[in-house]
């Protein structure tokens, strides 16, 4: 692994003015572990540091996915368990005749939304096209899956959230996003807690990841980075360094929401990807829970062009595990990988090297391909 190498690659990319600044964690299972900050958490703040907090959006799905998973090998919870045991909002949810279809031309479902839906992204649910019928009353009630964070407490987005009609059977279609925001209300509800107090006691805690977390604790919001996104090649700012809706304790649950994290945070939970132990070096995810989390769980027939919102090409050459894709061609065959919205992404391999990229720029046409040139340098595979 080749973090000097990766690092020039970064800089390079902040030197032309697509991100601040950036921190990269490089390593190989738990003992190998190199972690490098440069560049400013903001246009006009500080030097970057290797304790700089990032919004990590949906790289938290991987997160909420290994504490479903945790539940499962508890017993106290089984992939096909019924989620309206705990979100009774879902039960006997129509779906509509196409995903087209004006609102009220619907049929009964196939049957209950069950957990495996969720992990795989197939509960019937999720980002679709704007255009829709579906899609303009969920921009409407706020439902659809924005940039920032929803205003909305986890209850109340829930129950408009349930108002609508599934856009295809559960286990019948593949649309991203909203199934890990539903899991995490499950998880909460499931707990008789937040999502918050559930995953530091389940997850953080036990893995050695103390900065992770839905918010950033007032005393601890100087670590904060700011947001930005590039607008005419020029960054613009959405969220101040220290500031914006992770800053300080919500005033809602946010129990449907996104995680904060560090690259050594983060790291530490690819690290348990790749053993299975927590930080005291006890068992915490079987090898079988492990395996069936990288593997690509999504049947060929849902890879259909349109299921993924952003691109009709996004399945060439890969899958999608629990909370995170899967390559399933070429070299790189079994990398299980994701970016967050924000600026952030994290890749690991099947022989236990794993890559942590957080900066904050959002994805755009520019962010991409600089993280696929950094992989490349830590990889030794270009850059």
């Amino acid at each position: 692994m080749r973090i000097e190498s990766a690092a020039d690659v970064l800089l390079r990319h902040v030197a032309a003015g697509t991100f601040t600044g950036g921190v990269l964690a490089v390593g190989r299972g738990r003992d190998e572990l190199d972690v490098v900050s440069l560049g400013r958490a903001d246009l006009e703040g500080a030097p970057m540091s290797t304790e700089s907090i990032f919004r990590i959006q949906s790289m938290t799905k991987a997160v909420v996915a290994a504490a479903t998973l945790r539940a499962v090998q508890e017993g106290a919870l089984s992939l096909d368990d019924p989620v309206d045991r705990w979100l009774p909002e879902l039960a006997d949810r129509p779906v509509l005749r196409t995903p087209t279809s004006p609102l009220d031309e619907t049929v009964p479902a196939d049957g209950p939304i069950r957990v495996r839906h969720l992990l795989t992204c197939t509960s019937g649910i999720g980002v679709v096209d704007p255009r829709s019928p579906l899609g303009e009353a969920m921009e409407r009630d706020g439902t659809d899956a924005g940039p920032a964070p929803s205003p909305l407490g986890a209850d109340e987005w829930l129950s408009r959230l349930a108002a609508h009609p599934l856009v295809g059977h559960p286990g019948a279609v593949w649309r991203y996003h909203h199934s890990f925001a539903l899991l995490g209300i499950l998880l909460a509800r499931r707990a008789g807690t937040t999502l918050e107090d559930h995953l530091r006691r389940v997850v953080l805690d036990p893995l050695g990841m103390p900065d992770t977390g839905s918010w950033v604790p007032e005393d601890e919001r100087h670590r904060l980075v700011g947001a930005y996104r590039l607008e005419d090649g020029r960054l613009v700012e959405v969220e101040p360094a220290a500031g914006g809706p992770y800053a300080g304790t919500p005033p809602v649950d946010v129990s449907h929401g996104e995680l904060v994290s560090t690259a050594s945070d983060y790291a530490a939970f690819l690290a348990m990807l790749v053993d299975g132990r927590a930080a005291d070096g006890s068992t915490y995810l079987s090898d079988g829970l492990r395996g069936e989390m990288v593997r690509d769980q999504v049947d060929p027939v849902l890879k259909t062009p349109g299921s993924f919102a952003w691109s009709d090409s996004f399945w060439d050459g890969l899958g999608w595990g629990y909370g995170g894709a899967v390559v399933t061609e070429g070299e790189q065959r079994g990398m299980f990988s994701w970016s967050g919205g924000a600026g952030t992404d994290f890749a690991l391999l099947p022989d236990g090297r794993f890559v942590v990229q957080l900066t904050q720029t959002e994805m755009c046409p520019a962010v991409m391909p600089a993280f696929g040139e950094v992989l490349a340098a830590a990889l030794g595979t270009g850059g």
